[in-house]
């Protein structure tokens, strides 16, 4: 960890100038409690860096939490040792046929006790969207959203999940975006509105109704995955037979909540990171090609109990399409026996050179959470 400025901590050793300008802007917020954390994946994203953590007192501020709200991993140990490549090719060819990607959804609507929430009768966005959300969840989405199949330094064959609350949590935030730029218009807080910053008082009726809000999208997001989970484990059982699943890691990484820091109860915002509370169980997923881990938190108080939730972009989707060699990506995957996805261009956005080394991400990190179990990717399903 190295001090940049008085307020700013990074677990980054070379954190771009983009995101450190959104760190200190962050510095000087007038909510802000503490120091701004960034996470060694930490990149510029709107407001705030991907990859950062702070706390404000009596404020949330949606920006911190990011439009893809819940948007986590969910990884799964199977009792399987060995997969070949027929099998893999099979499971891959019916993950694509059940599971909608990018922008698709099922054509029909999906019952689960998500739904049963009488938030969604009594909330702004979220009762708007609930139909179209019972046709979203159980989807993939596009970007950076993946589904792997893997093998662990455990001997077994694993299988993870990184997606989100899919149209409803970018709804959501953008909708309460708007509305902390009206209130903070009318206190003439110019500047927070400006970089992209604007806030809720806790003491409002509007922050509490994103709160209500954010946590339905959290619940559903959960549950996104937990429906995906099932599919994946349908396929497996149906191609291979007989297959024990372990209890499920699912995790999230766009979200505020209240946590005691600094001796005061405060809501800690993290952007594109996750919770490494002492002892609790995480992921921290590579890029596509690259090894995930599965870690264990050390309870770091200084970056307020966080870590990576990634490897974090080095180049944007639009250089790497531009500037990467498609030839030259495909080998490289090719080369290691990776059923990947890049096949085309546009796909270099998610290329591993799009990304920094995990390795070394791990390394800066090595005071906020334990490695357990190394995960090498064997097929891959992109949005």
């Amino acid at each position: 960890m190295i001090r940049i400025d008085e307020k700013i901590l990074s677990w980054c050793n070379n954190p771009e100038e983009s995101a450190l300008i959104q760190a200190r802007n962050i510095a000087q917020h007038p909510w802000l409690i503490g120091n701004v954390c960034l996470m060694p994946d930490t990149h510029a994203g709107m407001g705030m860096p991907i990859g950062g953590v702070v706390a404000l007192e009596n404020a949330i501020c949606p920006n911190m939490v990011g439009v893809d709200i819940g948007c986590g991993v969910l990884a799964v140990k199977t009792n399987i040792q060995e997969i070949s490549i027929e099998k893999l090719k099979q499971i891959l060819g019916k993950i694509r046929t059940i599971i909608p990607l990018g922008f698709k959804h099922h054509k029909q609507p999906h019952e689960h006790k998500v739904f049963d929430n009488p938030l969604w009768d009594n909330t702004i966005i979220c009762k708007r969207e609930k139909d179209s959300a019972t046709k979203q969840i159980g989807t993939l989405g596009s970007g950076n959203h993946f589904i792997e199949i893997q093998k662990g330094n455990d001997g077994f064959i694993w299988f993870m999940i990184h997606s989100g609350s899919r149209n409803l949590g970018k709804q959501v935030a953008d909708y309460y975006n708007k509305v902390a730029i009206e209130l903070c218009r009318r206190w003439k807080q110019e500047e927070i509105i400006k970089n992209k910053l604007a806030i809720l008082p806790i003491e409002t009726a509007e922050a509490q109704d994103y709160i209500e809000e954010m946590s339905l999208c959290l619940e559903f997001s959960n549950a996104n995955r937990d429906l995906m989970a099932n599919f994946i484990k349908d396929i497996f059982n149906e191609i291979i037979g007989n297959v024990i699943f372990d209890e499920s890691i699912n995790i999230q990484h766009n979200y505020a909540t209240i946590e005691h820091h600094y001796g005061k109860n405060v809501w800690v915002h993290r952007k594109g990171a996750t919770l490494a509370r002492e002892n609790i169980i995480g992921i921290i997923p590579g890029s596509q090609g690259t090894s995930s881990y599965i870690v264990k938190g050390l309870g770091n108080e200084t970056s307020l109990q966080s870590c990576s939730h990634g490897a974090g972009r080095t180049m944007s989707r639009t250089k790497a399409r531009n500037e990467l060699d498609l030839k030259q990506e495909q080998e490289k995957l090719d080369k290691k026996g990776i059923l990947h996805a890049i096949r085309g261009r546009n796909d270099l956005e998610e290329a591993s050179s799009a990304y920094k080394d995990i390795d070394v991400v791990m390394e800066e990190q090595k005071d906020l959470v334990e490695i357990l179990i190394k995960l090498q990717p064997l097929a891959v399903v992109k949005g």
